[in-house]
């Protein structure tokens, strides 16, 4: 191929260069733009089309920085993603355990590419996934697609639901699943699907442990609990996505778990000191063995006040817990 058969492409090579390779402390010299035209993409260009076609990418809108002298150069100085928030997504990807392994390093991969070589290899330093507790469903993807396209087409799903066994397999539940999705949420780094079941009403599945979704020609069963912000109040109420009667609970919590509380329920919960060292809130939460467990792990730091019914469910776990040692 001739020489100049490429030049159309030459400004789209130049960008994807310096997008890669380009860094403020590392600025890449016209020379080695000349050079890499050449032996990559069998392109001749003299030193002033290289300045011709900077200029016309800043014009475009690029942040190509100048720098003149012997050892200045180009550098694109503001990207897609700032350094600090691909670190932020790629601490997401690491951590959420919905994620498979083989998934996690695929995201973190693509995010890596999204900053230059120099960064790139800063940040692949501290990644780890190896070893971390992930999800063994690869079709995740899948999964979120499907329901994502089964609520903005306002249809219900079927699928079937699997458990782990002791020997390490999937152990499929003997129906199929049918419910009317909602929406998509995460809790405990574990991705919940929220939605509404003839047969179970409002209630919660893993997605991890989703297979066979397929979407239904029948539209959504109406939930206005599910609808608009309703859908996220909902979701704050739920303890790891177990679903329980919604209840307002009277607690006492020692003034040293203020920031747990907020992280919990948000900082527009209302506390109301009680006495020196304590502090009393009401919250409206699911009611489930996740919930007491939260409040017993504080041990004598948290305490349920009201309703009775709570503290009876609250105290007969801590005894059927006791009776087993």
């Amino acid at each position: 191929m001739p020489k100049s058969d490429n030049q159309k492409l030459k400004i789209f090579y130049i960008l994807d260069y310096l997008q890669r390779n380009s860094h403020e402390d590392h600025p890449v010299r016209a020379a080695e733009l000349i050079d890499m035209l050449d032996k990559q993409h069998n392109i001749l260009c003299e030193r002033k089309t290289i300045y011709s076609d900077i200029a016309a990418l800043q014009e475009y809108g690029v942040d190509i920085v100048s720098i003149p002298g012997k050892s200045g150069g180009y550098y694109i100085a503001s990207r897609n993603f700032e350094l600090v928030e691909l670190k932020l997504l790629i601490d997401a990807v690491q951590s959420s355990r919905f994620l498979t392994e083989k998934k996690s390093r695929e995201l973190i991969e693509k995010l890596c590419n999204q900053c230059s070589v120099h960064d790139a290899k800063l940040m692949r330093r501290d990644v780890l996934v190896s070893g971390r507790v992930k999800s063994m469903n690869e079709s995740i993807y899948y999964n979120v697609d499907r329901i994502q396209e089964a609520i903005g087409e306002n249809r219900q799903i079927t699928f079937r639901y699997f458990d782990w066994g002791l020997d390490g397999k999937r152990h499929y539940r003997d129906k199929y699943y049918q419910a009317s999705p909602y929406g998509l949420c995460q809790d405990n780094e574990n991705c919940y699907l929220l939605a509404l079941s003839e047969r179970h009403g409002i209630t919660s599945y893993r997605v991890d442990r989703m297979a066979d979704i397929s979407l239904l020609n029948v539209s959504r069963l109406p939930c206005p609990e599910l609808a608009g912000k309703k859908l996220t109040e909902h979701a704050n109420r739920l303890f790891q996505m177990y679903s329980g009667d919604a209840t307002d609970v009277k607690l006492r919590f020692h003034r040293s778990l203020v920031n747990v509380v907020i992280d919990r329920f948000g900082k527009d919960t209302m506390l109301i000191p009680d006495g020196e060292e304590h502090f009393v809130f009401t919250v409206k939460v699911a009611v489930s063995p996740m919930f007491l467990s939260w409040v017993i792990g504080f041990g004598t730091k948290a305490k349920i006040l009201y309703p009775q019914s709570v503290v009876d469910q609250c105290q007969q776990m801590c005894l059927d817990a006791m009776a087993q040692y």
